[in-house]
């Protein structure tokens, strides 16, 4: 399959600091989703920023489709409309009065006609269901309503890539749930999506491959094969997924066929129980 987004043995380090990796590579497959997973100071959020164009690696190159990223302005603004990065605190991101304000943006600023901007604005809050807020003052949103907001920001340029860092932090349960859900539905329309996170739950359940960074060092590969490896996960810090492990007691206990893949929710461990007697 093709790589829509590529380092090619990038390395990087912060002034007066070790390297953070040195040669590290990593190919994003088109239309899947990714979960980047490792300790704090391990490098998931440098990663993410060298991808999006953020920071210009030490040595290595990012790739676009095959095409290697330049970091002049004009090349790195195009760039930019195609990879678009959504910091973890929203409050980063945001800075119009208004969401509709927020979010117009950075359509107006390509240079579209209002018409053209207002439409792709109006797609991006009804991706993110939150239309109904568009004319809200941006400061009196909860903290899962501004994230919302900034992903709708970074939809509203159409891009080929999303990236989000650590997208359910700060988030209860139920605003987890609404933003996986329209995660998927994203991915499911064609959108490339990668995600940094600590949740090993999140992302078994989430998503299609996984990219385990640690100690300058990463391991990328299916999703359900990476994380249900005790000892890398271990070695990054990671208690291992929920799911895999309560997989392997209903095998053992008969209520999980052999074959059957490990549950994602707690929903689906829930479907297994079976119907009471009469």
């Amino acid at each position: 399959m093709t790589a829509v987004l590529a380092a090619d043995r990038l390395s990087y380090s912060y002034p007066g600091a070790p390297p953070v990796f040195s040669e590290l590579s990593l190919e994003v497959t088109q239309g899947t989703s990714l979960a980047v997973l490792g300790p704090n100071g391990g490098g998931k959020t440098t990663l993410l920023r060298l991808l999006c164009g953020g920071l210009r690696p030490m040595a290595g190159t990012v790739l676009l489709r095959g095409r290697p990223l330049s970091y002049g302005r004009v090349a790195l603004a195009e760039f930019r409309t195609q990879v678009q990065f959504v910091h973890q605190d929203p409050d980063d991101q945001l800075f119009a009065a208004t969401v509709r304000q927020d979010v117009s943006f950075g359509p107006l600023n390509l240079g579209l006609p209002p018409e053209a901007a207002a439409a792709r604005v109006t797609s991006a809050l009804e991706d993110m269901e939150i239309l109904p807020l568009a004319d809200q003052p941006t400061h009196l949103l909860s903290f899962g309503q501004r994230k919302r907001v900034a992903i709708a920001g970074a939809l509203a340029l159409r891009p080929v890539v999303l990236i989000l860092d650590e997208p359910t932090a700060g988030l209860d349960p139920a605003g987890t749930e609404a933003l996986l859900t329209t995660l998927e539905r994203l991915r499911a329309g064609g959108t490339t999506i990668i995600v940094s996170t600590h949740d090993v739950d999140f992302a078994h359940r989430w998503a299609d491959d996984a990219a385990i960074i640690a100690r300058g060092t990463l391991h990328a590969g299916p999703a359900d094969t990476l994380l249900t490896d005790s000892a890398l996960l271990r070695g990054a810090s990671l208690r291992p997924a929920w799911g895999p492990a309560v997989g392997r007691v209903l095998r053992a206990l008969g209520g999980l066929p052999a074959a059957a893949p490990d549950p994602r929710s707690p929903e689906e461990v829930l479907a297994l129980e079976p119907e009471p007697r009469p």
